[in-house]
């Protein structure tokens, strides 16, 4: 309830720049973004993270180009202007998962998915 006042003095280049040093320094843990670093790092330099040992290097980028696939369609549908694609997006985000489950293990298979989903890295 107080929060507004406060923020309005505060310019808002400030804010911009303080959201996007957040955004910056979390993009060091991201999976995604450690893979899309991949597309442009050679093969003999990739870190020793285990499931780059286990998953060959064009499954790693197939499922990187799904998930940015899907990325671009949420941005798509989340920042157009006109209002009724905007009530379309729900229905977008819920699409998503019947693509995970059902056309994305078509082109990956499923044993290099468990490796590319695991949480150990």
């Amino acid at each position: 309830m107080l929060l507004p006042y406060p923020l309005a003095y505060i310019p808002p280049a400030v804010l911009n720049g303080l959201f996007l040093y957040v955004a910056v320094t979390g993009l060091g843990g991201n999976q995604m973004f450690e893979r899309i670093s991949l597309f442009f790092t050679e093969q003999s330099a990739y870190p020793p993270n285990h499931y780059i040992r286990r998953v060959p290097q064009r499954k790693i980028h197939q499922f990187t180009g799904c998930q940015l696939a899907q990325l671009m369609l949420m941005c798509l549908f989340g920042f157009v202007p006109w209002p009724y694609m905007k009530m379309i997006f729900p229905v977008i985000l819920l699409s998503l998962l019947p693509i995970r489950h059902l056309i994305v293990p078509r082109v990956v298979e499923d044993r290099f998915l468990k490796a590319l989903d695991s949480s150990e890295h």
